[in-house]
């Protein structure tokens, strides 16, 4: 049996450019080994990623916005 990694099996339609860029910018916060809240909300203000509406993160914005983008229709 083969295993079939589908990130993206879950989306209801194509992303968007802001989606894009802060899911990259997640990655590479990650890859640098920054796992903990504080330290992913610090790194996210400093690379310039803001949220819609162009405030800094805070820990509230990002854990609503990861809920946001992660919901799915039912």
């Amino acid at each position: 049996m083969s295993l079939n990694l589908e990130p993206v099996q879950t989306r209801l339609g194509p992303t968007t450019s802001y989606a894009d860029a802060f899911g990259d910018e997640l990655e590479a916060i990650y890859g640098r080994g920054v796992h903990d809240l504080p330290g992913v909300v610090a790194a996210l203000n400093e690379a310039g990623v803001r949220p819609a509406d162009g405030s800094d993160w805070t820990e509230q914005t990002l854990t609503g916005e990861l809920a946001h983008l992660g919901a799915k229709e039912i």
